[in-house]
């Protein structure tokens, strides 16, 4: 290919993956298995948000509540897709932060980047302060934040020690939630078609009680921004991939399998709680033993029910607990390699874990959980919850865009040679970004909506506010970086 043909795809996208380059390798570092990468994929996206949270998207909209988790599904699956076909051609462990750098520029990267650590340095207080209350629940003699700094220990100890133990650890999690949901797919279909003991047809609940949408259409799509903030996490599965033992596999595997994967666990399971429990009959979801599945169970007949889901959704939180340190720990790696944090957080030790990322993700979110216990009415917690909450809109937004700049940049041959293709380019990006920009207009109209939008625009506009003296930095270590290499090969070779 001559040089005039060559597109600026193939900048490097970073030290150690991009493909133009020889990776460097480290012996010592144990991969992912395709087995971890396979059940990171189908249980990382479960959690409690299903479990509980589903309880107030199917109060708020009826039945019609299937169409928000549908709706909400095909954007993030179309994300995904997009995702898919730039990390295809170059697996990295940044991700969407790296290509956002290569195809936007490094304002981009900067940005999306620092809203994506910053908001799983909230999920990671979050999680450890739900957990510590369920810990409590169990073990009183512990109080709540003793419970929550032990399991951030817990969970920073199998991340520090290799990729192959986070892997491992969270396939295991990842089990129990897969096989939770299938048991109670199979029994729901029973129930609701009265096979189950004692059962009755109760197919009828979709249309009854009001109709299927109880509160008319319009409210289905007000559930999309309910709902699409369940999702969030399915790029975890991508990231993962890019440090397994054949990123290639791992990548199509995560992105192609997506929708079926919504479809079964998240509109299935919700297709099913509509159909056994009229919709205005469901409790309001105020803790485990209100919960929708909990709720569900116990008109199964099934003896504790309560307590099983108790231990189900622990299992979700814990292992969005250690998700969320794998995910801060990466991107806060990447950033730092990037040049938009401090060198030293790119440290990584020896079996390839960027220690320092990991620790330094870890106090920000050990601040956030003692400030909840020691000042839980400054309301500083729950700036830090909703000023994330539109991370994942805006992660999304990056995506499609930097996608579609990316094709544009492509020769004829490497749009061509791909292996994962975005279909209808650049129409389906386009519908991506309206329907994003959609659900903000939608999110606008409800009180928590509109603060969710205005915490985080206060949050990007702290970062946009850094971006000049960030920029600057960034020169001058390029500029250093660039003097050194010219001295290495300008420097005479010592004779043997």
């Amino acid at each position: 290919m001559s040089e005039s043909s060559k597109s600026s795809w193939d900048r490097p996208v970073s030290p150690e993956t991009t493909a133009g380059f020889v990776p460097v390798e480290r012996p010592q570092a144990k991969k992912l298995r395709s087995r971890h990468v396979t059940m990171i994929t189908l249980g990382g996206i479960i959690g409690a948000s299903l479990f509980v949270g589903s309880g107030n998207v199917i109060r708020t909209v009826g039945p019609a509540a299937v169409l928000s988790y549908l709706i909400g599904g095909l954007l993030v699956f179309l994300a995904m897709r997009m995702l898919g076909e730039m990390a295809a051609s170059r697996p990295a462990i940044g991700s969407f932060m790296e290509y956002a750098r290569v195809g936007l520029g490094d304002w981009a990267a900067y940005l999306v980047g620092w809203l994506y650590w910053y908001f799983w340095v909230g999920v990671l207080a979050y999680e450890a302060v739900l957990g510590g209350e369920t810990m409590h629940l169990w073990f009183d003699a512990v109080p709540s934040w003793a419970w929550s700094l032990i399991l951030l220990a817990i969970f920073v100890g199998t991340n520090v020690i290799s990729v192959r133990t986070f892997g491992e650890v969270e396939f295991w999690l990842a089990s129990i939630k897969v096989l939770a949901i299938v048991v109670f797919l199979g029994a729901g279909v029973l129930f609701a078609f009265g096979l189950w003991p004692n059962a009755t047809n109760s197919i009828s609940n979709l249309w009854e009680h009001g109709g299927f949408a109880p509160n008319g259409y319009g409210a289905a799509f007000t559930g999309v921004a309910l709902v699409i903030f369940s999702y969030f996490g399915t790029e975890i599965a991508v990231m993962a991939a890019a440090e397994s033992e054949n990123p290639a596999k791992g990548i199509r595997q995560s992105t192609t399998t997506i929708i079926w994967r919504i479809l079964l666990f998240f509109v299935g399971s919700v297709l099913i709680i509509v159909t056994i429990v009229p919709w205005n009959e469901l409790p309001a979801p105020t803790d485990v033993a209100t919960a929708p599945f909990t709720y569900v169970l116990s008109l199964f007949g099934i003896p504790g029910a309560a307590v099983i889901m108790q231990l189900v959704i622990f299992t979700a939180v814990i292992s969005v607990l250690n998700s969320g340190l794998y995910s801060a720990s990466r991107m806060f790696s990447a950033l730092a390699e990037q040049g938009f944090a401090p060198r030293a957080v790119a440290t990584k030790s020896k079996s390839g874990v960027p220690v320092v990322a990991l620790l330094a993700s870890t106090v920000g979110g050990l601040i956030a959980t003692l400030v909840n216990f020691l000042t839980p009415e400054s309301g500083i917690f729950d700036f830090i919850m909703n000023s994330a909450g539109l991370v994942a809109l805006f992660v999304y937004l990056f995506i499609a865009v930097t996608q579609m700049r990316l094709r544009q940049k492509m020769t004829p041959e490497e749009v061509a040679g791909l292996k994962i293709k975005v279909w209808l380019h650049p129409w389906l990006n386009i519908l991506l970004i309206a329907c994003i920009v959609g659900v903000i207009v939608v999110m606008m109209f409800s009180e928590g909506g509109r603060t969710q939008v205005w915490t985080s625009l206060i949050a990007t506009g702290v970062l946009v506010l850094f971006w000049p003296l960030v920029r600057r930095n960034l020169k001058r270590r390029r500029a250093r970086d660039t003097d050194a290499a010219e001295d290495d090969v300008l420097s005479p070779v010592s004779p043997v």
